[in-house]
């Protein structure tokens, strides 16, 4: 089968490698039909992780299963399904307790929790950015979709990672009805997590980003754009919240952050929001930071070790969430809203092209070249 392969610091090839099969019996096997470029992908295609050489990219996936294990008793060959980027057994501690996204049982580095299709340092699983994937757990970790599900993979495939992550950021900001919401970056994830605002009934969302191709975006669905290369973020929450801040702040860039002038910080995006956000208001963390960054600025950020305004933030008594998202929690209820129409999320999608042109894919996405803003990839 063809897949996207890792050869190294920006460079992917498709290449043919061993088909993916059924190792065990609570496997499913799934020819994709749909799978994106993450900007979680970007971090390890651009060598700022461990991910290895060889390996292949993709967590965000969906297709049709067409062959099951005999283990395997809900989902059926011809089912079309998508998969959450958490891998989960359904039945470890973590698991039992609906922290899928810490699972124990498929996480094989002792003292670890957590497991991904084609991720850096969560198991050794392959990625869908391919013809066909194995999932372990299939009973667990399919979620079944409707008759509509090929007239909208494009919405659909979005519950494998952003729309879920998106969504996850407000739930660990603690957003309700009428509450004002400042999110920071406006990539896929971002702009799922102001999505997600609004189906919750914020009175107000303002995103935070510089790219006019994402402000645009997130402008379509009612939120306020802030091009921080133009005006003082904070300054501009402060006074769109009568100078007392924002109830709740999302943080949907990470450990790549950087001004306007091209200087990467690390603590940018968690600083400007314990300043954004009201005391007593709540910031859920949802962009990549990770204890090792061979990239890093300095030798603290190469650690993962980042100056934020901890003593700030415990003066505002800001509650904070972070970790990725447990996607089994909320895929459902999302899938029901893209079912009914209450959510479109594939309006973020700027390029759907074959999996043979991943490489230029990758490249473009890569360099953020304006335009390029989801890339969905369809193996032919």
């Amino acid at each position: 089968m063809k897949a996207v392969v890792y050869k190294g610091p920006n460079e992917v090839s498709v290449e043919e490698v061993p088909d993916a099969k059924i190792e065990r019996p609570t496997d499913v096997l799934v020819r994709i039909t749909t799978t994106n470029i993450c900007g979680s992908d970007l971090h390890m295609y651009e060598g700022r992780t461990n991910f290895e050489v060889g390996r292949t990219f993709g967590h965000e996936n969906m297709g049709e299963v067409i062959e099951i294990g005999n283990g395997v008793d809900a989902v059926k060959v011809g089912d079309q399904v998508v998969l959450p980027f958490n891998i989960s057994c359904g039945f470890c501690k973590n698991c039992e307790r609906g922290f899928t996204n810490y699972c124990t049982t498929t996480q094989p580095a002792p003292g670890a929790a957590g497991a991904a299709y084609g991720f850096a340092g969560m198991g050794p699983y392959s990625g869908g950015q391919a013809e066909m994937l194995r999932v372990p757990y299939g009973d667990n970790n399919c979620l079944r979709l409707g008759e509509d599900a090929v007239e909208k993979q494009n919405d659909y495939v979005m519950l494998s990672d952003i729309f879920p992550t998106g969504y996850h950021a407000t739930e660990m900001a603690g957003v309700i009805p009428g509450d004002t919401v400042v999110i920071y970056g406006a990539g896929p994830v971002g702009l799922m997590a102001a999505l997600s605002a609004i189906i919750k009934g914020a009175s107000k969302v303002m995103v935070v980003d510089r790219r006019p191709d994402r402000l645009a975006l997130a402008e379509q669905i009612g939120a306020i754009a802030v091009d921080d290369s133009k005006t003082d973020p904070v300054q501009f929450v402060l006074d769109q919240t009568h100078g007392v801040g924002a109830d709740r702040g999302c943080e949907c860039v990470g450990y790549q952050a950087h001004d306007p002038q091209g200087t990467e910080d690390p603590a940018l995006t968690l600083n400007r929001l314990i300043q954004s956000v009201r005391f007593t208001g709540g910031i859920g963390v949802v962009g990549v930071f990770l204890p090792a960054d061979p990239g890093g600025i300095d030798a603290n950020a190469k650690q993962g070790k980042i100056a934020i305004d901890y003593g700030l933030q415990w003066l505002k008594g800001q509650n904070v969430g972070s970790g990725q998202c447990p996607v089994k929690k909320y895929n459902r209820q999302l899938r029901d809203l893209i079912a009914v129409g209450k959510a479109k999320p594939s309006w973020i999608i700027s390029h759907e092209l074959p999996l043979s042109k991943a490489v230029d894919a990758y490249k473009n996405f890569g360099d953020r070249v304006d335009g390029w803003t989801k890339v969905i990839l369809k193996p032919e």
